[in-house]
């Protein structure tokens, strides 16, 4: 009852939203491109990840295989570049669509369902490192942490905007003839400060809703905490 009461006190000033350890979504990033002949059974896999309770999927259109003959026009270069990180930190020499990371850490061929959920559930089952709040007033964000000890390097906090659900008519290409509905297409990621982790956590910045707040280890590697801003 007290939390609940908490929470209507806060209502007056914010328009919060509090992501405490337990409460912390499952992030999912699924590198696609409507290029891909093998996209499509994980584009649609993201729409039933968008409706479940306690994950935040973000799909993250790559450009390499504009060349095919198809443009995504909702792909970007950064995209790219962020899934090579992830090839170079586990070592890995290739990179590919539909691939899927869970958490920061663990990698599965997106449409592979079974897999994929076998690693959610291992996620939400595992204790989050740092209890996250978020408090928006309109485009405002106030991001606070505890203290969490030092880490190895700072944490990236990272501020991720996204459109919810967009239909596209493929023309040209290996998805020529189809029409796909697409979820969660980032649009934004970028990084708004780091975090030693040493003192608490107090930072101010914009994002335009639907997004999401996101603390993760450098690498890029482990996402230590997360939060939606609706």
């Amino acid at each position: 009852m007290l939390r609940w009461i908490r929470g209507l006190a806060l209502a007056a000033c914010f328009a919060p939203m509090v992501a405490e350890a337990e409460e912390q979504p499952v992030v999912i990033e699924l590198y696609t491109s409507q290029g891909c002949s093998a996209c499509p059974p994980a584009d649609e896999l993201m729409g039933r990840l968008a409706r479940m309770e306690g994950v935040l999927p973000l799909a993250l259109h790559v450009d390499y295989w504009d060349y095919i003959g198809w443009k995504d026009r909702f792909a970007q270069p950064g995209f790219t570049k962020r899934q090579k990180g992830y090839a170079r930190a586990a070592a890995q020499r290739t990179i590919y669509t539909p691939q899927m990371i869970v958490g920061g850490v663990d990698h599965v061929v997106g449409n592979r369902p079974v897999q994929v959920m076998e690693l959610i559930d291992k996620h939400r089952d595992r204790a989050d490192p740092v209890a996250l709040t978020v408090l928006r007033d309109g485009d405002s964000l106030t991001i606070q942490a505890p203290a969490a000890g030092a880490f190895e390097r700072p944490a990236l906090v990272q501020v991720v905007e996204y459109t919810p659900a967009e239909t596209v008519a493929i023309e040209r290409g290996e998805n020529a003839g189809h029409t796909f509905e697409y979820h969660n297409i980032v649009k934004t990621w970028r990084t708004v400060g780091e975090w030693t982790g040493e003192a608490p956590l107090d930072l101010t910045t914009t994002a335009t809703p639907p997004a999401a707040i996101i603390l993760q280890r450098q690498g890029p590697g482990e996402i230590v905490a997360a939060a939606r801003v609706d």
